[in-house]
């Protein structure tokens, strides 16, 4: 059989993208390679949500050529969509396949390039996630934006919104659930703006979810928070909802909100924070921030560590502004330096890591739900687990002999906080106590 080594950078919604693929090859008879040095076939999602994101995947590009030479090497993505010639033109590169047409990669990929597997049975598409080693199953429930943030090269890239069915939602989380999937998580490029093209809403959507199927955890990949209709965190009375969202803020200044074109305004989003808050127990909210925007000037900036600190984020991705051609906020005029924006970087990182402490000394001493990722085996032949708690907190733990917990949801008594990294530490309980 022809062995296929699937890979992405940037977004959830690339990852979500690769499952769909490993299942669409499984089912040609291909099997999936963990290591694209041994593969006959290599596939990359690449990224352009930055101008770092993209120069990693021309990077990328070139370093899956040079480490396997043989195999036909397959690119797509936000990336190459935005740059089609210049991939195809890349020493390596086979075949490029555009953003609109990713739903059939792998028939492309076998027709354009003439692979031939003929007279192999495909393998069950229930072992693809378990085969590339993920632990929740990253659900694309939708693609594009009909918003256009004056910084965002994404929406170009990925063109207008396109919802998948309800059904076909449904089916796939079930599916996942089935095979003991303990986790899934709704992702798209706008994925508050579910439904918009097919009657229907994200509300709507997660209700069906919780009703008609029986995956034990259900989380968000980033939401925009002008996208929440006032009853929405009614939806979290189902404990099966994590208690976690990523709504992305991007500047805690209302005037550099209005050039970046987004459409909350700081006090609708304290409000919205509020809410959350006061309706969903141990409510964890993360963010995005760009730092250096167009224009940004200190008062401005020190407006946006103000506003970031009284909300008290989880945690927060911190971006420098990259400008993007082909984008609005490109074309503004005062540009920021690129040291200032990594200085504002350093305040924001420090900052931030203060806030996260913070978040995780509010979880010592509850008993969280954890569900647990890869082991590692520690220089002193111990093990380490990693997981993650309802609300997005890490938590490691050592990992008791003879007991398997990867893939696995245990109630764990959370203890202390490690500095480096940052994670909280855990101790699982005895299910056969009440301790």
């Amino acid at each position: 059989m022809m062995k296929v080594h699937l890979t992405a950078l940037g977004c959830r919604l690339n990852e979500a993208e690769l499952e769909n693929w490993s299942r669409q090859f499984l089912g040609h008879g291909f099997t999936l390679s963990a290591s694209a040095e041994d593969a006959d076939l290599v596939v990359l999602n690449t990224c352009a949500v930055t101008g770092e994101a993209s120069r990693k995947s021309r990077n990328l590009i070139n370093r899956l050529h040079r480490h396997n030479p043989n195999a036909r090497l397959v690119v797509t993505g936000c990336h190459s969509s935005l740059n089609p010639e210049a991939t195809a033109d890349t020493l390596g590169v086979d075949l490029v396949i555009p953003n609109e047409q990713k739903q059939t990669l792998a028939d492309i990929t076998i027709r354009q390039l003439g692979l031939d597997n003929t007279g192999q049975m495909g393998q069950p598409d229930d072992i693809a996630l378990y085969a590339r080693g993920r632990h929740r199953a990253f659900i694309k429930i939708q693609d594009g934006c009909r918003y256009r943030c004056t910084f965002c090269i994404v929406t170009v890239a990925r063109g207008e919104e396109r919802s998948i069915p309800e059904r076909e939602v449904i089916d796939t989380i079930n599916h996942y659930a089935s095979h003991g999937i303990q986790e899934a998580v709704l992702t798209g490029v706008h994925v508050g703006g579910y439904g918009s093209d097919i009657g229907s809403s994200l509300f709507r959507l997660v209700q069906r979810i919780l009703v008609e199927t029986d995956i034990p955890r259900l989380r968000f990949a980033s939401v925009e928070p002008w996208d929440l209709p006032d009853d929405f965190f009614s939806l979290f009375q189902d404990a099966r909802l994590m208690p976690h969202m990523h709504l992305p803020l991007q500047s805690g200044s209302d005037s550099v909100l209005r050039r970046m074109a987004r459409r909350c305004k700081t006090a609708e989003f304290r409000m919205l924070i509020d809410k959350a808050r006061t309706q969903v127990e141990r409510f964890n909210v993360t963010t995005d921030i760009i730092a250096g925007f167009p224009g940004e000037t200190e008062q401005e900036w020190q407006q946006t560590l103000q506003f970031v600190e009284s909300i008290g984020f989880g945690h927060i991705h911190i971006f420098p502004y990259s400008p993007r051609e082909g984008t609005k906020a490109a074309r503004l005029p005062d540009q920021i330096d690129k040291a200032t924006r990594q200085r504002r970087c350093r305040e924001l990182a420090m900052l931030a890591e203060q806030l996260k402490h913070q978040a995780m000394q509010k979880e010592l001493g509850s008993n969280q739900a954890v569900l647990w990722e890869s082991p590692q085996q520690r220089s002193d032949g111990t093990v380490e687990i990693q997981g993650y708690t309802p609300g997005f907190h890490r938590v490691r733990t050592l990992q008791p002999e003879g007991m398997a917990l990867e893939y696995q949801v245990t109630d764990t008594h959370l203890t202390g906080i490690s500095t480096h990294p940052p994670l909280l530490e855990g101790v699982i309980l005895d299910p056969n106590t009440d301790d």
